[in-house]
């Protein structure tokens, strides 16, 4: 795990690319050069009322310029904030936090690489930091988002649940009706897609590794409202669990229960 830094980050640009949804890049000194593929960051809000973060995941990365995109939706005051600040403005930000995809083991390997909703931003800069065989499967209620930037790291299969763009369904419909064929598999979504993903991964005998970011409420390690439960006992509870936020979000879809 990188070390994590906190840092008063300025906001160079932000877009609504979706209903609900915004691409904010961020200017950083540091995070951005620690950071890697599945990690998040943790974004304090400006209201002095509001203590506790928001963790967002990180979508992409851009050491040389030393900056973050953050793809997020807005689900509640905290966000609904965000969305509301422009270029120019600042915000406290905690990171890179969070264990993310071991990208070395897929080396060189065939790999599926599926976001459902919005675990899909993490994935771009998985995709693009992977040097493998990447077949991206990404599932969406009805309107796109991050298409164009995911269709030029690899195939791209979409499947929506009205039927509106790709296969009709969801994400193991997409794999199905395409035949699609992996040695790994990195995934990041809702928990009913992850728990069909792993039960999917162990009748097929694939390597499957899930991040569970949705899960988490603040990012910090204090609140436990992410904790799962898992096959090995958590030094911090000294029960069989584990906290998304501190542990993860990224796990082996082997060692936690969905």
């Amino acid at each position: 795990m990188s070390t994590k830094k906190m840092e008063t980050c300025k906001i160079v640009s932000q877009e609504k690319i979706g209903n609900g949804i915004y691409s904010m890049w961020l200017q950083t000194e540091e995070i951005a050069g620690l950071a890697s593929a599945g990690q998040f960051v943790s974004v304090y809000s400006r209201d002095g009322s509001r203590l506790l973060p928001r963790p967002i995941s990180i979508c992409e990365i851009d050491k040389e310029r030393g900056c973050l995109r953050l793809v997020y939706r807005v689900a509640g005051k905290g966000t609904l904030e965000f969305s509301r600040l422009h270029a120019g403005i600042s915000l406290k930000v905690m990171g890179p936090l969070g264990n993310g995809f071991p990208l070395e083991e897929a080396r060189g390997r065939r790999v599926l690489l599926i976001g459902g909703g919005i675990g899909i931003p993490p994935m771009l800069e998985t995709a693009k930091q992977l040097e493998a065989e990447k077949i991206l499967v990404m599932g969406y209620k009805d309107e796109l988002f991050l298409e164009e930037d995911l269709r030029g790291q690899g195939k791209l299969y979409v499947a929506t649940e009205d039927g509106s763009a790709g296969t009709r369904g969801n994400v193991l419909d997409a794999i199905r009706e395409h035949e699609l064929k992996a040695e790994i598999i990195f995934a990041c979504g809702p928990s009913p897609m992850l728990k069909a993903l792993k039960e999917y991964a162990a009748q097929e005998k694939i390597v499957c590794w899930i991040s569970m970011e949705e899960r988490m409420a603040f990012g910090i390690g204090a609140c436990l409202g992410c904790v799962c439960q898992s096959k090995d006992i958590d030094s911090h509870s000294h029960v069989h669990n584990k906290r998304v936020c501190k542990d993860g979000p990224v796990f082996l879809s082997t060692e936690v229960e969905l």
